[in-house]
């Protein structure tokens, strides 16, 4: 099964610790070799993009940035075998934010991304 994650969080000024990018690049590292970390990087402040949207039929797009609170920062797409590795992968991603950056508050969602066995059989 494939699951992607999504970390968000408020961006604080500057960069974050050198030792979090360490410790997450040791991690990933790890689920790499696991073969199950599949693809993963950064994402730019909503500013740099756009939104596409449809309201009543009607098309839209609007620059950046976003009125949310909350910033898109990284994804991660992970090939494992349930929900739970897959959960478990995130939690120890977001410990180590919890552990070596003070005060940084996010969250990260965990969705499976949708295959063929999904849809049933061909018709």
């Amino acid at each position: 099964m494939r699951y992607i994650t999504i970390l968000k969080g408020t961006q604080r000024a500057g960069p974050p610790p050198a030792g979090l990018m360490e410790a997450i690049m040791t991690l990933g590292a790890e689920a790499t070799a696991s073969g199950e970390l599949l693809d993963n990087a950064g994402l730019s402040p909503s500013a740099s993009g756009a939104r596409v949207a449809v309201t009543g039929g009607e098309l839209s797009v609007m620059d950046g940035p976003f009125a949310e609170a909350k910033e898109f920062i990284s994804y991660a797409v992970y090939e494992v075998r349930s929900k739970e590795e897959a959960v478990e992968w995130t939690r120890r991603f977001m410990q180590l934010h919890a552990d070596l950056w003070p005060g940084w508050q996010g969250e990260c969602d965990v969705v499976k991304v949708m295959g063929p066995e999904d849809f049933g059989p061909p018709q």
